[in-house]
């Protein structure tokens, strides 16, 4: 129902809620930068032993991101950073698919694109989620699944923003979309080369049980996430002043 009190006048076309909308999606992505810094630094400082420890028992020096988000609190901290960071990350990504959705109207193929880079940022929040609220202590099999799922969904998603991307710089006379293209083919480029490197690792330890390996996978899984982080911050050049913003629907549409 609407408001006994009156509400008319200017106040009517005045914005509820008005934000920078790369400001807003800068501050959202530094929500798990913050948790994963805070989750690493707490495993080393109080939780070492347990955090490092690894089945062959050989020496570790840093502790994985599974095994830092799976102690106490450092999974109640990064809950909450992802808790308030997945929500606003869906209206991103409603976004960036509007945009292109827009921006590709009349070519199919690149509208085709648009569609399944969107079905690609859903599923990597999903798994982020899922690895997220699933520790690798409680139930190991389903937090492997969910972090396969947020790795594999992120590089395609990667991978299929930068072809979007390479399109729209090739045509706009703007510096800023150049800039962002960019930037997403390198953060795209090292990613894939740090994953490698993590997935090596990996496996190294897990068939040879060398001292140190483990530390190699863990450091290059560190910069995996930072990377994917940094890939969701170039939204800072993509929709320059654009604004979110909560309005008062015209008076013919209130209930």
């Amino acid at each position: 129902m609407s408001s006994m009190l009156p509400y008319g006048g200017a106040e009517r076309d005045k914005p509820l809620f008005r934000v920078n909308l790369s400001i807003f999606s800068v501050v959202i992505v530094c929500l798990p930068l913050i948790g994963f810094f805070a989750c690493i630094t707490l495993s080393i400082l109080y939780h070492y032993n347990e955090a490092t420890y690894t089945h062959c028992q050989v020496n570790n020096y840093l502790p994985s991101v599974s095994a830092a988000i799976s102690l106490t609190p450092e999974r109640y901290i990064w809950r909450f950073c992802i808790g308030l960071h997945s929500a606003p990350r869906l209206l991103i990504s409603t976004t960036y698919f509007n945009f292109y959705r827009g921006r590709f109207a009349r070519q199919t193929m690149d509208l085709l694109l648009s569609v399944f880079t969107f079905f690609l940022a859903l599923t990597e929040n999903i798994g982020l989620l899922l690895l997220t609220y699933v520790c690798s202590t409680e139930n190991y099999s389903l937090h492997k699944y969910g972090f396969i799922t947020f790795v594999s969904s992120s590089l395609l998603h990667m991978l299929c923003t930068c072809k979007l991307w390479r399109v729209i710089s090739k045509y706009s006379l703007s510096s800023e979309d150049v800039t962002s293209y960019r930037y997403k083919f390198r953060l795209f480029l090292f990613s894939i080369c740090c994953c490698g490197l993590a997935a090596y690792f990996f496996r190294r330890h897990n068939k040879y049980c060398e001292p140190g390996i483990y530390t190699l996978f863990a450091f290059f899984e560190y910069l995996v996430v930072i990377a994917n982080m940094a890939f969701h911050m170039t939204i800072f050049w993509d929709f320059g002043n654009r604004e979110i913003m909560v309005v008062v629907p015209p008076e013919g549409k209130r209930v």
